[in-house]
């Protein structure tokens, strides 16, 4: 791993790579429709190396993974969820706002981007064609192999305009920043791609993309198909001599193939680059200078309108004020510390936060149950005295404090050192969160004396943006309480109803009951409808039962053990394959893992999705066409643990209207069978809150995947104790 200068470092954790408004802009657009898939912002994302560097860095975090690192995009942003994005989204746009504010000159990225997205283009192609195993993994190496540049650029400004603006091309670049910053943009990509802990092949596809031929044939495929990629990116058609050392690399690569390679992905950039509003570089006017950033005096009038646009989404009040509202409508305490730590992040640098809540009761600070944090935090509570720490400081007087401060403070408090040492920084830096009228809480965020320097005057800044993050916390306490109050009144409302059905419908019942004694009474002993009459009793009596339960408070229930998704497909395969699929000839392939996989719903629901979505399918192939079911686990999605279902098969894929039923359930009448089945499936993930994810091209089949929750450590307990079962209905059981 590479050690880097103090300031470049900062700014790579800070993810300031800035992005174009356009991109920027269409995201905005994209997350506020609730009809956009996480493939659609995917390809967006993608096409942006600014933006891949956020995602990847906010997913690849310890408050969302919890294993693997992600190297997909879309692995990121369903890490994420569309709400985090959104927020990331927004803030981005807010700093872009501030810097265009403080910006002396502007800097055309245009040639920069419509490079990188044909190296991204050609190291897809040119993977897919060499039978790399991951060509989506080639596809963002290529994409970020410059993204040092925009690095440079964000954390030393000027002084690296002046060397873009006498570098004579990318050749000589590299050598130029060595000479000047000790560190070339190689090398800022690879660390970064280190602190996301990614493969070394993907950091070294980065390292090596300026490096001579003869040292590029002994490196591994990933790195090659980046440098080759590259090489051809900057060449106006295909050198011999690169066709040369193309055929060291790989077996079957000759001259044709790659100038057909080279004009496809051409094709594919500049359809992008239309899309997003970015010009494409003409590469054979561009000569060596071919994708650098490059320094202009005034903003183009397609930027100036684009940035106009931005600025009417954020609204015309205040910069935090859409920031705010996409913060009012998180409903999950988990998502909204996320979003404010990410928002801190973008728009203060403020990389190491965490946050400690005021008891309401007796004012103490503490960071219980709050995640992505370090340990420290979740094991203290601190005092409401100023002798305590600066964090009680700033809650007892609302006013930010720091290590940092020339006022005099009370002697260094060594829980102060316990926080800066958790977050290896010097010093801290508390922010109050104020409510209405009260202290909800104190971000707490670790920085050394320079970094507090560069905040300056943007601390006023920070006072709203902790008001900001405390009315956020309010409503959602707010919102809590309203839904808590809402369930008990709602209740009590059942309680009265059923208690006046039992007692309107118990008299009826009673006297059915006695009528029947007297018949039995007056019948034959050996007659064979006493047997009859002896039934119908028993029956009454249960249907009395039912009744009399309803006015009773429900007892805990015990809970049937966490559902084996793996023994329900098998169990659903056994009943259903031979009618649903070998009597048409349709294959079945099965990858399902041998051991047990928990997941936390109703067994009743989740066996009507998958027996839709298998008759569905069954209704769609032909004989001679295949469906697969593949089941994995542990996946992990805005911070929680899923188990993996893909449904996957080669017929004829389906419409948009189909789609459309599994995300807008209730709008999704289409017609016909499969119309209703999907609807259905729609509607039940929806109330038991599986996301689902459709991908579907005509003629080349269907995928769908369902993400299904498994039990947490506490959930897990409480079916170990037999505590509680809850049961959803299913919206139409005629469908099974």
């Amino acid at each position: 791993m590479y050690s880097l200068p103090e300031p470049i470092r900062h700014a790579i954790e800070s993810g300031r790579a800035p992005s174009p408004p356009q991109i920027l802009l269409r995201l905005l657009q994209l997350v506020d429709d609730d009809g956009t898939t996480m493939t659609e912002l995917a390809r967006l994302v993608e096409q942006d190396p600014g933006l891949c560097t956020r995602v990847l860095t906010a997913a690849n975090s310890s408050a969302i993974r919890r294993g693997k690192p992600f190297h997909s995009i879309e692995g990121c942003l369903m890490a994420l969820g569309t709400r985090l994005v959104r927020s990331i989204a927004t803030c981005l746009s807010v700093q872009s706002l501030f810097d265009e504010r403080k910006a002396t000159r502007t800097v055309d990225l245009s040639a920069f981007w419509s490079h990188s997205l044909l190296v991204a283009e050609l190291s897809r192609s040119l993977a897919t064609a060499t039978g790399y195993h991951r060509p989506d993994e080639a596809y963002l190496a290529g994409l970020l192999h410059d993204v040092g540049e925009l690095l440079l650029l964000s954390a030393l400004g000027e002084p690296y305009l002046q060397v873009l603006a006498v570098c004579s091309g990318e050749a000589t670049l590299a050598e130029m920043e060595t000479e000047n910053f000790g560190v070339h943009h190689g090398e800022v990509g690879t660390w970064l791609a280190d602190q996301w802990h990614l493969d070394s092949p993907f950091a070294d596809g980065i390292l090596f993309h300026h490096l001579p031929a003869e040292q590029i044939l002994t490196a591994a495929p990933l790195p090659q198909v980046v440098w080759l990629a590259h090489m051809l990116a900057g060449d106006n058609g295909v050198p011999e001599e690169l066709v040369q050392v193309a055929g060291q690399m790989f077996a079957d690569i000759d001259k044709a193939r790659l100038s057909s390679l080279c004009d496809q992905a051409e094709q594919r950039m500049c359809v992008i680059a239309d899309a997003i509003g970015i010009a494409a570089q003409d590469r054979t006017a561009a000569g060596g200078s071919v994708g650098l950033p490059r320094v202009r005096g005034l903003r183009t009038h397609a930027e100036a309108a684009a940035g106009g646009q931005l600025a009417d989404i954020l609204g015309n009040k205040a910069l935090l004020q859409p920031l705010q509202r996409d913060l009012f409508e998180l409903d999950d305490a988990t998502e909204l510390f996320l979003a404010l730590r990410e928002s801190l992040r973008i728009l203060f640098e403020l990389n190491h936060v965490a946050f400690l809540l005021c008891d309401p009761l007796d004012g103490r600070l503490t960071g219980k149950d709050i995640g992505g944090q370090p340990a420290i935090f979740a094991h203290v509570q601190v005092l409401p005295e100023a002798h305590r720490s600066l964090a009680a400081i700033a809650a007892l007087r609302n006013v930010i404090c720091s290590s940092f401060d020339r006022e005099p403070r009370p002697a260094d408090s060594l829980l102060d050192l316990q926080f800066a040492r958790a977050f290896s920084s010097k010093g801290l830096l508390c922010i109050p969160m104020l409510g209405n009228g009260s202290t909800v809480g104190v971000i707490v965020a670790g920085l050394s004396a320079g970094e507090y320097s560069r905040l300056g005057r943007r601390l006023p800044c920070l006072v709203n943006f902790g008001r900001m993050a405390g009315f956020s916390l309010e409503n959602w306490r707010q919102t809590q309480r309203i839904r808590e109050q809402t369930v008990e009144d709602a209740s009590a409302r059942f309680t009265r109803q059923a208690r006046r059905i039992v007692h309107e419908a118990g008299n009826p019942l009673t006297i059915i009951k006695g009528y029947l004694r007297i018949l039995d009474g007056k019948l034959p002993p050996e007659t064979d409808v006493r047997r009859e009459l002896t039934v119908l009793g028993e029956e009454i009596e249960r249907v009395s039962t039912i009744v009399r339960r309803m006015s009773e408070i429900p007892q805990i229930l015990a809970t049937e053990p966490a559902l084996d998704i793996g023994d329900l497909l098998r169990e659903l395969l056994t009943l259903y394959r031979e009618t649903l699929f070998d009597a048409k000839g349709i294959a079945v392939e099965t990858v399902l893992p041998g051991q047990a996989i928990p997941i936390a719903c109703d067994r009743d629901s989740i066996k009507q999705i998958l027996l839709n979505l298998l008759k569905n399918a069954s209704e769609a192939l032909s004989r001679g066409q295949r469906i697969r079911l593949l089941l994995s686990d542990d996946v992990v999605h805005q911070g929680r643990r899923f188990a993996e279902l893909r449904i996957e098969d080669n017929g004829p894929g389906m419409g948009e209207a189909a789609i459309d039923a599994l995300h807008r359930p209730a709008a999704g009448r289409i017609g016909g069978a499969r119309g209703i089945g999907l609807s259905i499936v729609g509607t039940l993930t929806k109330r038991l809150g599986i996301p689902v994810t459709c991908r579907s091209k005509p003629g080349l089949g269907t995928m769908i995947s369902l993400l299904l929750p498994t039990p947490t450590a506490a959930e897990s307990r409480a079916s170990d104790s037999n505590t509680r079962h809850q049961t959803i209905s299913s919206p139409d059981t005629s469908q099974e």
